[in-house]
């Protein structure tokens, strides 16, 4: 795990920052929930929520993610706290009692989003002063979406978080009826997945998609791929770009994380999607539907991903 340095630059002189990792994590809490969405992508649910007699335990911060996804943040307090362990516990917890999360998310942000809940992909974010290899290790033993934030706190309110470690569960979605019959008729009635289109995509379509795929991933080694129910998410801490698949009109939708006031929109290729309803996260649309699209997509990937 490197060791992020930052440094004033004043004219000709230069001046590390010193980072603390400060030892009272309550505070920190208090900050990161305040502002969960900006810093993870998270929107609020509660915090220090029991987990009531039976399991006497108390989940630190209790949220939803932008793709809908149950997610439990714990912070390490201690040097011997084994925080993943406890995580784990509560995620365990979480996936008994998921009448009660989902209440929890009706009461504070409507039916909608209620609905919505992902259950196949919930996440346990550890955010901790450091972390040792053993921990790194451990999470990539375990079957479960895990991500590892290092944090440093800076004079003149500096605030550093480090994504050092992220295991990502890849899930299929299936319908209700297949997990009762798989006959043709209920695979041809059923909602249709992202990965229902990708498979019906032809070679072509295919190949642009891989295309993409391939260049978000070089972006850096911090990208995480996501395939939900209608669209395949790419993120850093928060996704920068969202990708539905339409084989039917042979094209692919991004959907990124760059303010459409901020460029030149061009019919047919970009939109401004900002009060219109749409699966995933960002605010522009942009068209690909052929190599040219994908060249021209690149520039605003990049933007995408620079601010997410």
């Amino acid at each position: 795990m490197g060791d992020i340095k930052l440094f004033r630059l004043n004219g000709d002189t230069v001046d590390e920052l010193e980072g603390q990792s400060v030892s009272v994590e309550k505070s920190l809490q208090h900050i990161l929930e305040r502002h969960l969405e900006t810093f993870l992508g998270v929107r609020f649910l509660a915090s220090e929520h029991s987990t009531g007699k039976r399991h006497a335990g108390r989940i630190d911060t209790l949220g939803i993610d932008e793709n809908n996804s149950p997610v439990i943040i714990e912070y390490k307090r201690s040097v011997n706290e084994n925080v993943i362990n406890q995580g784990l516990f509560y995620l365990d917890w979480l996936l008994d009692h998921k009448a009660e999360y989902e209440l929890m998310v009706m009461r504070r942000y409507g039916a909608t989003v209620s609905d919505a809940i992902d259950w196949s992909s919930p996440r346990l974010l550890c955010i901790a002063g450091g972390f040792t290899k053993y921990d790194e290790h451990a999470v990539q033993q375990i079957n479960r979406n895990i991500e590892l934030y290092q944090y440093k706190h800076y004079t003149d309110g500096l605030l550093l978080l480090d994504l050092v470690n992220a295991t990502t569960v890849q899930t299929v979605h299936i319908s209700d009826e297949d997990t009762t019959s798989t006959t043709a008729t209920n695979r041809n009635t059923r909602v249709k997945t992202v990965s229902d289109y990708l498979e019906q995509a032809n070679m072509e379509l295919t190949d642009r998609y891989e295309t993409l795929k391939a260049y978000m991933i070089a972006l850096g080694d911090d990208v995480q791929t996501k395939i939900l129910k209608h669209y395949i998410a790419f993120k850093r801490i928060k996704n920068f770009a969202c990708v539905e698949i339409h084989p039917q009109t042979a094209k692919i939708l991004l959907y990124l994380k760059v303010k459409p006031d901020t460029i030149t929109l061009e019919p047919g290729f970009t939109r401004d999607v900002t009060n219109i309803g749409h699966y995933g996260t960002g605010d522009l649309e942009v068209t690909i539907s052929n190599g040219e699209d994908i060249e021209k997509a690149k520039r605003l990937i990049n933007t995408a991903y620079d601010v997410s």
